[in-house]
């Protein structure tokens, strides 16, 4: 078997395992949910969910890959030899594999605003001149394959140099570059003028917006973010030591996860309220709102590339941990070499990718059900394979294999014992009921005709 590695230390591994969750959901997705689902009132029901489901199914996750020391697949083989609970294994690498694919297009307009931005091209307020520039350029049949697939060699190269030289020594330095980014950045939004509207309505509670689909969405806002329900975290896991505290390292990724979602409000949503813009807009503020505010913003020529600098190294992070679930369980099952699974893997993954690319321009004619390419490769992981790969996840633990889970919960530590049963109540009974829900509602011939829709 090849060697797996380790994780050479503890802040190593929560380096790395917050790069896998700290994404695109987190600063590119999180503000403008939190913008149309009023802010403040959103901001409090994500926390609560993150410290109760989110932190329930991420534990499952990592005591699972520590407990076994493998992939996903060969986890759950360990576990129960059974032939039909290693199939969550199989089912959380194509969750992987799938969000890849799409992932890399995102990922990939990142670095072209980089220079987009550098070099002054949307250095203009004019929101329609922005919005036909964006469009012009994800319909390209051309421009954003090319990022995609320099992206997609990027993360190959960092998966290829393995647990120690690729993953982990990246993560040392890309973490905390984030970090001082998203402080700048957040400096300078708190102090435009105007600004203090943007904060009281990200910190402030309003009620009146919330509905019970508020709820669903900060649940489903919590599970994307986490990187939960595909087995990435089950294969950070798999390569921690077996005398490190799990728990600590688990509240750490999550503290630092959500402080990055936060932390990307209060960066984007008091500079928009401070140009008088809308916060709810959708997608379109990373692309079309935020440029018009970096033009008219002192210093905005440096803010900007700073900004999708930023936007890029959370989507590399994330990026790297899709890729690495793959490739673990070919080198722990297959025996494959790690340089020959990454590159194999990379390939698809980009060949996939064209698609996705090509259906938001030429082959935007092309649909199912009204779904392009890339929006039904979106819907199939995030509506249907996260959800039932978390709530498999949560059973798995909770029912299957309770006792070792318990015991694997508090290992070097047995004053973990109180939270270990209140852990083990959340992941038997609250986190697949409220999974099951998020996955119900974000069924398209069943969810608007639920209860609460």
């Amino acid at each position: 078997m090849q060697d797996r590695g380790n994780w050479s230390s503890k802040f190593g591994f929560i380096m790395a395992a917050a790069g896998s969750a700290i994404g695109l959901g987190n600063i590119w997705k999180f503000p403008y949910v939190a913008g149309k689902n009023g802010g403040g009132s959103f901001l409090l029901i994500y926390l609560a969910i993150v410290a109760t489901i989110g932190f329930s199914i991420l534990m499952a996750e990592l005591v699972i890959g520590r407990a076994t020391q493998r992939n996903p697949v060969g986890a759950l083989k360990r576990l129960q030899s059974g032939k039909w609970w290693p199939l969550i294994g199989y089912a959380g690498i194509v969750t992987a594999f799938v969000i890849l694919s799409y992932y890399v297009v995102v990922a990939g307009w990142t670095l072209a605003y980089i220079g987009k931005s550098a070099t002054g091209l949307l250095a203009t307020t004019d929101g329609d001149a922005l919005g036909g520039m964006f469009t012009a350029f994800i319909t390209d049949p051309l421009e954003p394959i090319v990022y995609a697939g320099l992206f997609t060699a990027l993360t190959v190269w960092v998966v290829v140099g393995g647990v120690n030289q690729g993953l982990e020594r990246s993560c040392r330095y890309l973490m905390p570059a984030l970090f001082i980014l998203v402080i700048i950045l957040c400096i300078r939004s708190l102090t435009l003028e105007g600004a203090g509207a943007g904060w009281d309505f990200f910190t402030r509670p309003k009620w009146e917006y919330v509905t019970f689909q508020t709820v669903i969405e900060a649940m489903g806002q919590a599970f994307f973010s986490l990187s939960l329900g595909m087995g990435t975290m089950m294969t950070y896991g798999s390569y921690i030591s077996r005398d490190s505290d799990v728990v600590e390292s688990g509240f750490s990724v999550i503290t630092l996860d959500t402080l990055i979602a936060v932390l990307a409000g209060v960066m984007i949503l008091p500079a928009v309220f401070a140009f008088g813009m809308d916060p709810g807009q959708g997608p379109g503020l990373t692309f079309i709102t935020l440029p018009r505010v970096f033009a008219q913003m002192t210093g905005g020529i440096v803010f900007g590339p700073l900004f999708f600098i930023l936007l890029a190294i959370a989507a590399l992070t994330s990026s790297v941990s899709l890729l690495e679930v793959v490739t673990a369980y070919f080198v722990d099952e297959l025996g494959w070499t790690r340089r020959n699974c990454t590159i194999a893997a990379g390939v698809v993954a980009f060949v996939l990718c064209i698609p996705s690319s090509l259906s938001l321009g030429i082959w935007s004619d092309h649909t199912l059900f009204g779904l392009g390419f890339l929006d039904i490769m979106d819907f199939l992981a995030t509506n249907l394979m996260l959800p039932i790969g978390g709530m498999a996840i949560a059973l798995f633990a909770g029912w299957v294999v309770p006792k070792q889970m318990v015991e694997e919960f508090c290992a070097g530590n047995p004053k973990l014992g109180g939270l270990a049963k209140v852990w083990l109540f959340f992941i038997r009974f609250v986190s697949p009921i409220a999974i099951l829900i998020v996955l119900l509602n974000g069924l398209p011939f069943l969810g608007p005709y639920l209860p609460w829709n």
